[in-house]
């Protein structure tokens, strides 16, 4: 059905241009970084400076065919992925009446402040958005959304709701495995009054990971220890590790505070994931910073707290035997997670359209005591 929708955007672009406006326009980042670590590694970086990792092009396509109707097509390629292209949104537009909007095909995700422009770093301050909060593994969904403004006396409001699917890969403790998340069904609410917004999103869905190819050690996989489980009769205890149609949901609040001089923007976040092995995950953020004309220096603070699912395995303890129950509990303890992270930056607007900024995080993870820092420099574009 995607494979049709970006067909049809594309095809809908060219064909319109004759009798249509239609808008291009794109963004891009050229991001730089290493850790202060020979043994260190952070957000995909080592000590070896590295270009592409963090780094993307992108172009927009939007067409106006009249009569409220418009599609837009956004094509992306990735440092990561070696700049390979592919559709990062592809959908169609309605206008119902000046305040609602229908969208249908590749939509963004709107799980947090800045999911919209999650990509284009000139959007915000930082070299990238705060990890703990903003690193959950996808972003888009195939489906339909409906969007809704309004005005409350002196309150602006936004209303979205969303509905659909998600179906690609992401990546598991370092492997990339097949992910699904089906009937995601989810509504997101901000209002705003001067320089002051709140926000709250909420989405459910149901999600099957194929965890299989995931190693836990060499020559041991997932899939492997999960088969020995089922071979001597624990079945139901695979049933509570494995992520298989299993009930999943998003909790998000937002805060922020823009006047112009100082911005403040906060968000918490709660993820969980019923039945499953995966750690309840809370995370939050809180960034501060102020303009100085084209100079803005900020600080921000992220803070990472999963909690391992040990009743997955408790009931198991005495019953268990050693090879399989050592294993089972390092898999659920290992999803537990408690980092603090601090980020300190700036951002120098040289250009209209372009910015540089600098950016040095320190990553204190709580449970191991080990300690990480990264350096980041990079260039953000729109045109």
């Amino acid at each position: 059905m995607i494979k049709f929708i970006c067909a049809a955007v594309v095809a809908s672009a060219i064909s319109s241009a004759a009798v249509a406006d239609v808008t291009i326009n794109g963004f891009a980042s050229i991001n730089a970084g290493a850790t202060t670590g020979s043994n260190e590694s952070l957000y995909g970086y080592d000590d070896k400076f590295e270009l592409k990792n963090e780094s993307l092009f992108a172009i927009q396509l939007q067409s106006d065919l009249g009569d409220k109707l418009s599609v837009t097509g956004q094509l992306l390629g990735r440092g990561a992925d070696d700049f390979d292209v592919d559709f990062e949104w592809a959908f169609l537009s309605y206008e119902l009446n000046d305040q609602t909007r229908v969208s249908a095909g590749r939509l963004r995700t709107p799980f947090f402040k800045y999911s919209d422009f999650l990509d284009v770093g000139y959007a915000y301050d930082w070299i990238r958005p705060p990890q703990s909060v903003y690193g959950l593994g996808f972003a888009n969904i195939e489906g339909v959304s409906l969007y809704r403004t309004d005005q409350f006396g002196r309150l602006d409001s936004s209303l979205q709701f969303v509905l659909g699917n998600y179906d690609s890969t992401t990546s598991f403790s370092g492997t990339e495995i097949d992910a699904q998340i089906d009937s995601i069904v989810g509504a997101t609410w901000e209002l705003t009054q001067g320089s002051l917004s709140g926000r709250v999103a909420y989405l459910v869905g149901e999600t099957t990971f194929d965890t299989a190819p995931v190693q836990l050690a060499p020559g041991v996989t997932l899939g492997g220890l999960f088969g020995t489980l089922e071979q001597v009769g624990l079945s139901a205890l695979v049933a509570d590790l494995a992520i298989q149609e299993d009930d999943s949901s998003f909790l998000g609040f937002g805060v922020t505070y823009d006047n112009g001089d100082w911005i403040i923007v906060s968000e918490i976040t709660n993820i969980e994931v019923d039945n499953s092995f995966i750690a309840e995950q809370d995370s939050y953020y809180l960034s501060v910073g102020h303009r100085f004309g084209s100079f803005t220096p900020y600080i921000s603070y992220e803070k990472d707290d999963n909690t391992a699912q040990v009743d997955a395995y408790s009931a198991y303890q005495s019953t268990l035997p050693a090879q399989l129950f050592v294993p089972v509990k390092g898999l659920v303890d290992s999803q537990a997670a408690d980092n603090d992270t601090w980020n300190l930056g700036y951002r120098y607007d040289f250009h209209p359209s372009a910015a540089f900024k600098a950016q040095f995080t320190d990553q204190d993870n709580q449970l191991t005591g080990d300690r990480r820092s990264l350096i980041s420099v990079g260039i953000d574009l729109v045109f």
